[in-house]
């Protein structure tokens, strides 16, 4: 896909959005941290939350969504506090982890919750809607028909899969996972500590 507005063709959009998607941040930590933990059913459950969050947030931006939200800058706000919020808890279970040096609750217990916690850990990042909403004003023209923004949609969709599916299938590899288990406290520690920058960097991001 190419336009004269732009100028980008569809595969440097596509490269640049697997790049983004699969560069340290909520997502892929939280599913890193997962896979290596509970094991590949584990991490992909999370990932598939993380995808349907990521989904919804698309279709919302094609829907005109995140252009709401520029315009009512309070709803920023509240999925900023929320999302902070969200990523500083998940801070203190990493770190209470660590402490303790036991797993919070069973893996049986932790996977029924799982695909919901990777769903909140997206649709509370008021970066994804954003981001998407940028994505499609860089790759598609001002008069895109329908049918171009849902197949730019689709095809960024498939590229998310790949990269978080990716991660959930590398980071539950058995090498990978008895590592973790050798130095788990370590990686707890170093997950918190990940997770409350991530909050602290969306409290002090500015969107608009």
């Amino acid at each position: 896909m190419e336009t004269a507005e732009t100028l980008i063709p569809l595969s440097l959009v596509l490269i640049g959005w697997m790049i983004a998607g699969g560069s340290p941040g909520p997502a892929t930590l939280a599913i890193s941290g997962t896979s290596m933990q509970q094991g590949r059913l584990a991490g992909l459950t999370i990932a598939f939350g993380i995808l349907a969050g990521s989904a919804s947030w698309g279709i919302a931006a094609a829907m005109g969504f995140s252009a709401v939200m520029m315009a009512n800058v309070w709803l920023i706000e509240v999925l900023r506090y929320l999302g902070a919020g969200y990523l500083f808890w998940l801070a203190l279970r990493s770190l209470r982890s660590a402490w303790r040096g036991g797993s919070l609750t069973s893996p049986e217990v932790r996977r029924a919750h799982l695909f919901r916690r990777g769903m909140l850990l997206h649709l509370t990042n008021p970066k994804a809607v954003l981001g998407w909403g940028a994505i499609y004003a860089i790759a598609l023209p001002p008069q895109a028909a329908p049918w171009d923004v849902w197949s730019l949609f689709a095809s960024l969709f498939a590229c998310s899969c790949v990269v978080f599916l990716g991660y959930a299938l590398v980071f539950s590899w058995g090498p990978v996972a008895r590592g973790y288990a050798r130095a788990r406290r370590i990686f707890d520690v170093a997950f918190g500590v990940l997770f409350g920058l991530a909050g602290l960097r969306i409290l002090t991001a500015r969107f608009v």
